[in-house]
């Protein structure tokens, strides 16, 4: 497609009554975006046109990117301080749990108004919660505080999605993707070597305080923009769809359901079967009616797509939570050495992301995610070999950054490939099953694996932070405990390998 074509019916769907392809709507409604987004744009994604608005988005996830990272090394203390140390997996589950809520919310809110509503909610929810971790008295007012940023994560991330399908046109869709991948590359560095230096110069409480305030620059230049270009409802001469509550229900269902299981796998006693056998019940009806039909046999095209991007993040997420845990109880690594052997892995995403990127690699998306979950197997596999004494440890930097590049491929190419799919009307609910997919799988593959850890005499293991909190408990004869991580992550990478042969749907015979 050039700058000059009509969107497609896969990317712009149905116009309104008496108005041709490629013609505007009223000026500064949706359908004046949709149908002019490929015939204003002409200067690439910092042209005039979208200078503005792509800055401002991307500094929004380059700061939610920089809070991710800078969080869990200031969280180990803020624990001790408020006594909460028996409470820290919350302060992760909290934030995990409303998001995945606030995710088929924004999805809804979007799709019947636009995102600027949701992304201005989130965005304010997002500080509120920052503001009442950093003040908090009590572990319980921090943990409240970690549940309101993933309300306002959850609402943001969905709208981000919603405003590339709006206001960008197809052809310009994979590089914007790249560049919210390459703002994770700074944080993931500079992030939590920053928020070591504030904890211990200015206190933890700083390192929320300070990032609210932050907001205000992106905020100033990217909702002036994502009004011009992708406020309304999609068509506004249709009458506005009423609030799906059935979606709404489900959403709860799942955020309930992944909560109580993520508890039951802290836990292997007995009595732990309770908790884990309601959270299921909850939790599989809900994701079946949130997620497009077919994903769970992955049916071609749509449903492929949302079920390898849960693949893809959840079986890469659950194994690198226990990279730093196994160089530092195994190998005699610091922790900052074990951190620091994953961080070139941001660089090689975003260059992952680079390279999907380029229009001349269009025609050969599937391959490149086909091949980018193989490396990213291959990286997982890699990993547990340096439970061999005489394998350096310097392997494990490596096979991740080949790791951290082939999951570049892989998620721009599926946050691509849902938004080409997707009518614009259905780009918010779509977005959503997508990050639900996203999310949900890293809670319950971190779940399995937490438990496979723990059943093997590894020690319990609740997420990122718990995983890292109980380093001094793994005891340095856990090999066998180590592998039943990795080893089975690395095939569930290897299924989505097959899955990506499944993203286009066939053609006519």
């Amino acid at each position: 497609m050039t700058a000059l074509e009509p969107p497609d019916a896969a990317s712009a769907g149905e116009l309104p009554d008496g108005q041709a392809a490629g013609v505007p709507g009223p000026p500064g409604t949706a359908s004046d975006t949709v149908a002019s987004a490929d015939i204003a744009v002409t200067g690439g994604v910092l042209g005039r046109s979208l200078r503005a608005l792509s800055v401002g988005i991307v500094s929004v996830v380059l700061l939610i990117a920089f809070e991710a990272t800078a969080v869990g090394t200031a969280m180990p203390v803020a624990a001790r301080e408020l006594d909460g140390v028996p409470l820290y997996a919350f302060a992760f589950s909290a934030y995990f749990t409303t998001s995945l809520f606030a995710m088929v919310l924004s999805g809804q809110w979007a799709d019947r108004s636009g995102p600027l509503g949701p992304l201005g909610a989130g965005i304010t929810a997002f500080g509120l919660g920052l503001l009442l971790s950093g003040t908090a008295a009590t572990m319980w007012l921090f943990i409240a505080g970690r549940a309101v940023q993933g309300l306002g994560g959850g609402l943001v991330i969905v709208a981000l999605y919603v405003v590339v399908s709006r206001a960008y046109p197809e052809h310009l869709r994979p590089t914007i993707m790249a560049a919210f991948a390459a703002s994770w590359v700074v944080p993931s560095v500079v992030g939590p070597l920053a928020a070591g230096t504030v904890t211990e110069q200015l206190g933890w409480r700083w390192v929320f305080i300070g990032i609210p305030a932050l907001v205000v620059v992106p905020l100033a230049l990217a909702l002036p923009a994502i009004r011009r270009r992708a406020s309304g409802p999609v068509d506004p001469l249709a009458p506005v769809p009423a609030l799906d509550r059935r979606r709404i229900r489900l959403a709860l269902g799942i955020s309930l359901g992944a909560a109580v299981l993520q508890y039951a796998a802290q836990d292997l006693r007995w009595f732990s079967l309770a908790p884990a056998a309601a959270g299921a019940a909850l939790l599989v009806p809900a994701a079946l009616g949130l997620m497009p039909r077919g994903t769970f046999r992955a049916a071609r095209g749509l449903p492929a797509v949302v079920l390898l991007r849960g693949v893809a993040a959840g079986s890469f997420i659950a194994s690198e939570s226990f990279v730093p845990l196994m160089l530092v109880t195994q190998r005699g690594l610091s922790p900052t050495l074990a951190g620091l052997s994953l961080a070139v892995g941001g660089a090689t995403w975003a260059l992952g992301s680079f390279v999907q990127s380029r229009p001349r690699l269009e025609a050969y998306r599937e391959r490149l995610t086909v091949a980018g979950m193989a490396l990213v197997a291959a990286a997982i596999a890699t990993a547990p070999s340096v439970l061999i004494p005489s394998v350096p440890a310097w392997v494990v930097a490596v096979a991740w950054a080949w790791g951290c590049f082939g999951m570049g491929l892989v998620i721009s190419s599926t946050s691509v490939l849902l938004l080409k799919l997707s009518a614009p009307a259905e780009a918010g609910t779509n977005s959503a099953a997508l990050q639900i997919s996203d999310g949900l799988s890293n809670v319950l593959l971190l779940a399995a694996g937490g438990a496979a850890f723990a059943a093997l005499g590894g020690g319990s293991a609740g997420g990122h932070g718990a995983a890292v909190a109980q380093a001094g408990a793994a005891g340095a004869g856990h090999t066998a405990a180590f592998a039943a991580v990795f080893l089975p992550m690395a095939a569930v990478a290897l299924l989505g390998a097959w899955i990506a042969t499944r993203l286009h749907e066939r053609g006519p015979a």
